[in-house]
């Protein structure tokens, strides 16, 4: 297996990459969206709102959890979760200067 050279990149960088790989999963993704729309820390919605099992959409929040995309709080026997909003706002801001740094040529290959 090879090695990842991550040392050889921004710190930025490897952040992003990190982010983005845990955004890269069309259930990650329908979570967050659930997430945004309840407006609210979500508890046990999940499994109902998206037909997965429980342990899928525990293994999928544990990797968004860790990329920092989403905060947990405890409450009783369940983990609510939600957005983390300084995690979200410093990933928007990256893609946003990211996107905007291609200015576009028209003769391009």
């Amino acid at each position: 297996m090879g090695i990842t050279k991550t040392e050889i990149f921004s710190e930025e960088q490897n952040r992003m990459a990190v982010m983005l790989k845990a955004i890269a999963h069309p259930a990650r993704i329908a979570i967050l969206q659930q997430i945004i729309k309840a407006n609210a820390c979500i508890c046990g919605d999940l499994v109902d709102e998206l037909g997965l099992a429980q342990a899928t959409i525990s293994q999928h929040l544990k990797e968004l959890k860790n990329a920092g995309l989403i905060q947990g709080t405890i409450e009783g026997v369940s983990v609510c979760y939600c957005i983390n909003p300084t995690v979200w706002k410093d990933l928007q801001s990256h893609l946003n200067n990211f996107f905007s740094s291609y200015k576009g040529q028209a003769d391009c290959c």
